[in-house]
């Protein structure tokens, strides 16, 4: 198991850890329902250290993107980033990922639990011209996320990102650290995140500034269960749960960032069947009147029958009543139709709703 290098500053403030994709993580401090609120209500910070970044070089780099990825990386310019995702030749999805438009290369973001094999699966599609390289174990990662996070981050920096939009980034020094500080996030919330070197004197310094400058706004440190809350609560896919290698981009409602027009790309011809054909399932939101919480691998039933699954459920800590995210057989996957979820051998009745959950 790998340490991060804030993981005796997560043990130090009582956080409970967890063997997460290969690493110590903290998955709460205080609590997960005070934790979300934090980062809806104000500001928290966490380390996502686990994550993956592998900068992809040379004269082809961006051919190469545009070969492995669905998004038309060619839209990018230098300060830009992008969503996109990986696919399989059958279409199914390898990972979903961040592309960073980095100047003179490109930094692919990516999950913690995907990060080998993405790297492999990078390695054996490449293309002449193109260096792959690994530098997950070189960056640590914190996002600070809430409606004062710009506060927060602002003054720690030597750069203005008052006009930072959402999806650009900049480099700059974060409490002396060189750093890419990146309008990008997984709550819905304001919010940015920090790249920078893996020394532990790094981690300490940003992370010390942060809370220093962040205690007026009740700054605190969040765990990754109020990260899985705050993502489902906005409609985000958590690749494992929602979308995996039996899924694919059109039904998981990723068709927004698959584009057919851009070229050639694996799984462009699966893809295409599927659109030809029409989809045959989809993944939905719903929502539950109650505090029953659905989880993965639950079944959905409509009149007994069961017509899908639920991939994510939480109980959401803002509105007060459970929500989730499924995929159902196509005819019943219209915004107001009622399902039931089966919940300990129970039918529980849910509706289906259009995320995000949570209206911003």
């Amino acid at each position: 198991m790998k340490k991060t290098p804030f993981y005796e500053i997560h043990k130090k403030l009582g956080a409970k850890i967890v063997e997460f994709a290969g690493f110590y993580m903290p998955i709460q401090y205080e609590g997960i329902i005070s934790e979300h609120k934090r980062v809806r209500e104000s500001v928290g910070v966490f380390d996502v250290t686990h994550m993956g970044e592998i900068e992809i070089k040379g004269k082809n780099a961006l051919s190469f993107i545009q070969k492995i990825t669905t998004n038309d990386a060619s839209k990018l310019t230098e300060g830009k980033v992008q969503y996109s995702s990986m696919c399989y030749p059958d279409g199914g999805i390898v990972d979903d990922l961040l592309v960073y438009h980095c100047g003179s290369y490109y930094m692919l973001v990516v999950n913690a639990s995907n990060k080998d094999k993405d790297f492999n699966w990078m390695l054996e599609n490449k293309i002449d011209d193109v260096e792959i390289i690994d530098k997950s174990d070189e960056v640590s990662l914190l996002a600070v996320q809430g409606p004062n996070s710009l506060k927060v981050v602002q003054k720690i920096i030597d750069v203005d990102i008052t006009g930072l939009k959402y999806y650009h980034f900049l480099r700059g020094k974060v409490a002396g650290v060189s750093a890419i500080i990146s309008r990008t996030g997984y709550t819905g919330e304001l919010g940015f995140e920090l790249y920078f070197d893996s020394s532990i004197d790094s981690a300490e310094k940003v992370w010390n500034a942060l809370f220093d400058v962040g205690k007026e706004f009740n700054i605190a440190p969040i765990g990754l269960g109020a990260r899985d809350t705050l993502r489902l609560e906005m409609g985000m896919c958590l690749y494992g749960n929602d979308i995996d290698n039996t899924t694919n981009p059109l039904e998981a409602g990723l068709g927004w960032i698959t584009k057919f027009d851009k070229g050639d790309f694996v799984g462009k011809d699966a893809l295409l069947k599927v659109k030809s054909e029409g989809l045959k399932r989809k993944l939905v939101g719903f929502t539950i009147n109650d505090k029953l919480v659905p989880r993965h691998g639950y079944d959905i039933n409509v009149n007994g029958i069961k017509v899908g699954n639920v991939t994510s459920g939480t109980f959401s800590p803002i509105l007060n009543y459970s929500i989730g995210m499924g995929y159902v057989n196509i005819e019943y996957a219209d915004e107001g139709k009622n399902i039931d979820i089966i919940i300990r051998n129970k039918p529980v009745k849910a509706t289906i709703t259009k995320p995000p959950f949570i209206k911003k």
